[in-house]
Formats: C-alpha cells, structure tokens, sequence
C-alpha cells in the first residue's frame, strides 16, 4: 500500500499560521499561574485604581489640595504596582525568577497597597470640595482598596492553608527517653 493512502486523509501538510503553537504576545502572556479568582481580583485592583487615578485627574481645582496630591500618588502608584505584579505573573519573567519570592512580593505589595489606598481614600474624602468626579475617584479609591486588602486575605487563608499541611506532626514515644540505646542488644 502506498504511503500516500494511508495517511492522505488524516494529515494536514501546513497547518497554517493561525492553528498551532501560540504566535506573537499569546506566546508570552499565560495567566494560568494565577487561579481564576485572584486573578479576577488582580484585574479588578488595576482597573479600579487605573479609574480612581482618571477620576482623580479630572479635577480642575481644589481648596485643600494636599489630600488631593496624596490621592493622585496612591492611586497612580497602586496601578503601576498591580500592573507590574500582572505582568510577573503572566509573562516567562515568573520562570526566571523564584516563585516564592513573587509571592512573597505580592503578599507584601498588595497589603501595603491596600492599607495606604484605604488611608488616602478617607484622607481625599474629610478633604475634598464634593464635586462628581472627586466623589467618583474617592467611591473608585475605597473599591480598589477594598479589593486589595481582600486579596490579602485570600493570600493570608492559602498562606495558613499551606502552613498547616506542611506542618510535622508532634509524636510521643511510649518508651522512656533516657533508657541507653544498646539495653536490648545480647552479645
């Protein structure tokens, strides 16, 4: 039999650009390293603070503007910290570097973010002049901060979770400890 019949109708000479191995930046984006509701909550901490910076910017004046400025800092400063953690996940910059040291770095980025959003969002709200888009960026400020310390939580729960599995369990001996190790040896 001739090879051409046999595998004729199964196999496929050039399969084509778009079927195949992942091309172009698919090949480098993998959000698999992160279960899917962390990383919701990762995208909803970049939007809400990316919307709570626009917010922010908006406004045209203010009579006390230093809870403002501090606002614009935080909000600014939480959307570049969570983009930067998305792209460590996603990205093969998560195998080049120790993944526990990535773990580390966002369960201590997305505490200290969380914590100093919270802050600034209730400095912005004794402060502002009560316009719509400061209202918006501070109701924007709160939900991102709260979306950032819920996910320190979750982190602290896996975090206790794989504390406890990897705890060695404590074993009693019912013999006595001070007996000499050659008593039941005959010579």
């Amino acid at each position: 039999m001739e090879n051409g019949a046999v595998y004729g109708p199964t196999t496929e000479e050039n399969p084509g650009p778009t079927r195949g191995a992942r091309s172009g930046l698919t090949a480098y984006f993998s959000p698999g390293r992160l279960q899917w509701p962390r990383r919701v909550l990762k995208g909803l901490q970049l939007l809400l603070s990316l919307l709570a910076f626009i917010c922010e910017e908006v406004v045209s004046q203010c009579t006390m503007c230093g809870g403002l400025y501090f606002f614009e800092f935080v909000s600014c400063s939480a959307f570049l910290l969570s983009l930067l953690i998305l792209i460590v996940y996603c990205t093969p910059v998560y195998d080049r570097v120790d993944p526990e040291k990535v773990k580390s770095s966002d369960f201590y980025i997305t505490l200290g973010t969380g914590v100093v959003f919270l802050l600034a969002s209730i400095i912005f709200t004794t402060t502002h002049d009560k316009t719509s888009a400061e209202i918006a960026a501070v109701v924007f400020g709160f939900l991102a901060s709260f979306m950032f310390l819920f996910d320190f939580v979750i982190m602290l729960y896996e975090k206790r979770q794989e504390a406890q599995l990897t705890k060695p369990e404590v074993t009693t001996r019912a013999e006595a400890l001070t007996e000499p190790l050659n008593v039941h040896c005959t010579t």
